[in-house]
């Protein structure tokens, strides 16, 4: 049984928009992991295939606040597609500093949608929403950290 006492269309808007952009960063995450070549192949592949999975485990998280909203979700790449805003990059050959650079920009929006989610859930009463967003605020930061760190900012 869903609870539809937050039922508000705000919430899950916000939600929605921040599953694709999950989504969509996580296939970008992943395509570097596949593509990366460089003398920092092997951290770069793994660091980058450790930051693709957290950011997976948490899809299923926020499709499911969305439902426990009373509200519809994703359906398919190409509704995923139509609410991104984080940009695919199907270059075939990208350098590996470019991949990290990308890769720290797209994640500090995601960090900026996050907290969209979180004033649109306070905002609603939306406590459990809210306070679930924490978290993710926190990977996203520490994924933020990481690249950053690779690159010597």
């Amino acid at each position: 049984m869903s609870d539809t006492s937050n039922n508000q269309p705000a919430v899950a808007d916000a939600l929605n928009a921040l599953l694709a952009d999950s989504f969509a960063l996580y296939l970008k995450t992943k395509n570097y992991h596949w593509h990366v070549q460089g003398p920092h192949f092997c951290e770069l592949h793994l660091l980058f295939d450790e930051q693709a999975t957290q950011i997976l485990a948490t899809t299923d998280l926020i499709a499911e606040r969305v439902r426990k909203n009373g509200a519809a979700t994703l359906r398919s790449i190409g509704d995923v597609a139509r609410r991104q805003s984080i940009r695919d990059d199907d270059a075939a050959s990208v350098k590996a500093d470019a991949m990290v650079q990308s890769l720290a920009a797209d994640n500090r929006a995601l960090l900026a949608q996050i907290k969209e989610v979180k004033a649109a859930a306070e905002a609603d009463g939306d406590i459990a929403t809210s306070g679930l967003v924490d978290g993710w605020a926190d990977e996203t930061q520490q994924r933020i950290w990481f690249l950053e760190a690779t690159l010597g900012y």
